[in-house]
């Protein structure tokens, strides 16, 4: 708002994944548009330290990003200082600027001042816009304030600009300078499209439904290149402007990049010195380090350090001030090195954020499973670099190919919005050789070839190059059994399914080949961490329900269409999978339910020897 005075409350984690830079917030009472990260209280985003994943955003954004920060919020909250404020957010601006009369359907923009902004000095999240002077509907009562609410209509185009629906231009059929009032009614029982209308006091009127579709091409105008999150526009965008509505899904899409935080360091004291070596580097002597100690553990930061008297990290701080700390900074690859340490033969036990210990595979599984690792601590950092409107930014896909990634602020940035989870997880390790050898099955590359098929198709479909992005079939087994164990995880773990999430290790193609998964929580409260989880690791446990995940696949409530769908046919990123037998979440999905096929990973009815399970 233009005073910054608060209108509502939203978690930190919804900056990152719902409502970042550049999204509509659709308040019970009015709709506003997230502003750039310039325009955030940077003093009061709580850095966070992971120099692997600040790697890769500077691969995207540039070397001019310094660091990853957590949204502001508020300090009773998160214990981020002894006192408290009012509030700490971020600020927001009215949007779309329309508004539409609840009681005589006047259409007008905020700037004209015939509506008004109405606030409450005990309640400002009621903060509401009137229009004080309605007369009704038939325009004979006395005047009467009303409520005024956002025209749920908007323009928005591939580039990432989000502009007011052209209210004047539509119902005229093209620019006009009727300087005549705007009324919006609705015609019909139903609140379809075709039942909603804009009329002008001048006798013009048209029916919304032309606004989408094929039709609409020729109703709305060109994109004028609106920033609305950034208060300017971009002259040159060249983007078919298309009409979507308020609280569409397809108005913001996030692009983030993630990684775990795994030690570098030899010992858990070094790892903590290296993870807030920002923190600690400037101290010059053990008493000043002492205060900073103090001032950290108050303002409830740098966790790990609290673990260690001043006196044993002064030591190791001179030694990496002497050596310098491990350089995770030029390390780019985000899942090769967490490969390395989750397959070590000796596990690393006890770090700030990481602590693991190995079990042997499950009774009856020795010879497909090699190795299983129990991780009782880990943290998840995830970074948001941009975001792309009406089409979704594709997994995997090479970035010339990705929708255009709008930006976060006027400008370069000079850091990102971040947050990190913490939680617990599981790490199967598949044999390489049972891998290989089930690889050169000829019904595996038959159905290698099927889902390739429907790879092709889906990518021709938009206009995208067929011959790149093809995870591959190792990929789609591993996908495949990660989600039927989260499906069989979720019932007896005890946490919501939708905080489980997997991380999927097939890169085949260099020296050390991979082929294991990562089912782990990443709930932003304690709801990540109980223990459920790893509990059911163990051998006795895991092997009880892989046993029940693999029978409970091989035959779907949706057989046999969903076991004999062929992905050829529709141009579909799937085979036998369906929300009855595999799908999940898409929060816990890395890939949106797409590459899935329960025939490699369990015998179904319509195939039967292309299984890695016999």
């Amino acid at each position: 708002m233009s005073d910054r005075s608060p209108v509502g409350e939203i978690r930190p984690s919804q900056l990152l994944w719902t409502y970042g830079p550049g999204a509509l917030i659709d308040l019970p009472s009015l709709s506003v548009v997230t502003t750039g990260i310039d325009q955030w209280p940077k003093e009061k985003c709580m850095p966070v330290t992971e120099d692997r994943l600040l790697a890769a955003v500077r691969g995207r954004l540039g070397d001019q990003v310094e660091g990853l920060r957590m949204p502001p919020v508020r300090k009773e909250e998160y214990s981020f200082g002894k006192s408290a404020e009012d509030y700490i957010g971020v600020p927001v601006d009215p949007f779309p600027r329309w508004l539409r009369c609840v009681k005589c359907g006047l259409l007008s923009d905020y700037e004209t001042g015939i509506f008004k902004i109405k606030t409450s000095d005990r309640r400002p999240e009621l903060t509401r816009f009137v229009h004080p002077d309605c007369k009704g509907s038939k325009g004979d009562k006395p005047a009467k304030e009303a409520d005024a609410v956002p025209a749920r209509f908007l323009l928005a185009c591939r580039e990432g600009h989000l502009d007011d629906f052209p209210w004047h231009f539509f119902v005229h059929g093209g620019p006009s300078d009727c300087k005549e009032k705007l009324r919006f009614y609705e015609q019909g029982a139903s609140l379809q499209t075709e039942n909603l209308w804009v009329k002008c006091d001048c006798g013009a009127s048209r029916s919304l439904a032309q606004a989408f579709g094929e039709v609409g091409k020729s109703n709305l105008p060109a994109c004028r290149g609106r920033n609305a999150h950034l208060g300017d526009f971009t002259s040159d965008c060249k983007e078919e402007a298309r009409a979507v509505l308020l609280g569409a899904t397809n108005s913001w899409f996030p692009v983030t990049i993630s990684a775990l935080a795994i030690p570098f360091e030899s010992d858990a004291i070094s790892q903590a010195v290296a993870d807030n070596w920002n923190y600690l580097k400037s101290a010059e002597s053990l008493e000043l380090l002492d205060a900073k100690l103090q001032v950290l553990s108050e303002a409830g930061i740098a966790p790990g350090l609290e673990r260690f008297t001043a006196d044993e990290l002064w030591s190791v701080v001179l030694k990496q001030r002497s050596e310098g700390p491990s350089d995770a900074s030029a390390e780019i690859d985000i899942k090769g090195p967490e490969w390395n340490v989750l397959t070590r033969s000796d596990p690393l036990k006890d770090f700030p954020h990481f602590m693991s210990s190995k079990v042997d595979p499950p009774s009856g599984f020795g010879n497909k499973i090699e190795s299983v690792l129990l991780l009782e601590r880990l943290r998840e950092v995830n970074a948001l670099v941009g975001f792309t409107r009406v089409e979704a930014p594709e997994e995997g896909a090479d970035e010339s190919e990705q929708p255009a990634m709008a930006a976060l602020c006027n400008g370069l940035p000079e850091w990102v919005p971040a947050s990190q989870v913490h939680g617990e997880g599981i790490f199967l390790k598949l044999s390489e050789d049972a891998v290989n050898a089930w690889e050169g099955l000829p019904q595996v590359r038959d159905i290698d070839r099927l889902i390739y098929q429907g790879h092709r198709g889906w990518r021709n479909s938009r206009k995208l190059d067929p011959d790149k992005g093809y995870p591959g079939v190792r990929y789609v087994l591993l996908h495949t059994l990660a989600h039927l164990l989260i499906r069989e995880l979720a019932l007896e773990c005890g946490y919501n399914a939708a905080s489980i999430r997997e991380r999927i290790y097939a890169d085949d193609e260099g020296d050390t080949p991979q082929a294991g998964i990562l089912i782990y929580t990443a709930a932003a409260d304690s709801d990540g961490t109980l223990g459920g989880l790893v509990e059911l690791g163990k051998p006795e446990n895991l092997g009880r329900l892989l046993t029940q995940a693999l029978e409970r696949a091989q035959i779907c409530s949706s057989d046999p269409l969903c076991a004999e769908h062929n992905p050829e046919n529709d141009r579909s990123l799937h085979a036998a999978a369906c929300h009855a037998c595999t799908f999940v979440a898409e929060t816990s999905c890395e890939r949106g339910n797409r590459y899935l096929d329960r025939a490699l990973v369990v015998p179904t009815l319509e195939r039967q020897m292309a299984a890695f399970f016999k």
